[in-house]
């Protein structure tokens, strides 16, 4: 009985990062307007600023830190993926409490989803030294679990706002009941491997790295207003712990310590976010707070 228990809970816990996935992307997909983000697109500084932290300076950070702190080897690793992988799908919610730009929130999400499924499958061989998988096989999950479901989501706003408006509800349901039920079973099933996390850094190393982006891409956005830089900021001290574990789901053998840190990341991203929104929301000008409320309410994201 133990055995077989044994094999059915990776198995359940891989569907429900499937449905994660697929439902964060989707739900997003169903509410994006991109009329609404085409203002933001056409920022030059946001969108250069945003390419610049999510794909270049993350990354480095992240390896950097691989190098000066005394982590082992998986959960460097794991770090290494977490900072292939920015923004969470609440980022719209944390946003919105920090007197984020929305219109912002919805090019900084597409940004972030279709350069993933683009930079990480052909960062990690050159980053992860030691994680042997093509590019296909990296890519793979990422393109059909965040790109597809993305896209179905838009395409069904496009053809019927009606329907995706009914529609959003429902999936939204269906994605936090199943978030709850994967955490769970992550917490089942590696709940021995979290205990052994404990004085190995493995937590610290996130916090820190969260923290460090957060602040500096916030400081260091000259030019941008408060409702862009909280975006920004907010967009890169969460992580989508999801596209981080699907690569190391697909490839057999998989160290557990690698996927117990991008697990960690599920319950630590939130706190950082959710955190960083508190603190951001006291920088906000007059009146940015209720704006970004109203302009949620009013659907742009």
């Amino acid at each position: 009985m133990g055995s077989t228990m044994a094999e059915i809970l990776p198995i359940l816990l891989k569907i429900t990062l499937v449905l994660f996935m697929v439902g964060s992307l989707l739900e997003m997909g169903l509410k994006l307007k991109v009329n609404e983000a085409r203002g933001a697109v056409r920022n030059v500084r946001f969108m250069v600023l945003s390419v610049l932290w999510c794909f270049v300076l993350c990354p480095a950070f992240a390896v950097l830190l691989t190098k000066i702190i005394p982590l082992a080897e998986p959960y460097a690793l794991g770090l290494l993926f977490l900072g292939m992988a920015p923004c969470a799908p609440f980022l719209p919610m944390v946003s919105q409490k920090a007197g984020g730009d929305l219109a912002y929130v919805a090019a900084f999400m597409v940004l972030a989803a279709v350069g993933t499924m683009v930079f990480m499958p052909f960062a990690v061989p050159l980053l992860a030294q030691g994680f042997t998988a093509d590019a296909w096989t990296i890519g793979k999950p990422l393109v059909f679990f965040i790109g597809v479901p993305m896209a179905i989501g838009v395409v069904i706003r496009r053809a019927s706002e009606t329907f995706a408006e009914k529609s959003h509800p429902l999936v939204k349901k269906v994605t936090s009941i199943d978030i709850v039920i994967m955490l769970g079973l992550v917490f089942w099933i590696y709940w021995r491997d979290y205990l052994s996390s404990v004085g190995t850094y493995a937590i610290g190393t996130q916090f820190l790295f969260y923290a460090v982006v957060a602040v500096a891409s916030y400081g260091l956005g000259f030019g941008l207003s408060h409702g862009q830089k909280s975006v920004l900021a907010l967009g890169l001290c969460t992580r989508n712990t999801g596209a981080a574990l699907a690569p190391l789901f697909a490839v057999a053998g998989t160290d557990q310590r690698a996927i117990v840190m991008c697990a960690l990341a599920a319950v630590i991203t939130v706190i950082t976010g959710f955190g960083g929104a508190a603190v951001l929301a006291r920088f906000a000008p007059a009146g940015e707070v209720a704006s970004a409320q109203r302009a949620s309410k009013k659907g742009i994201i």
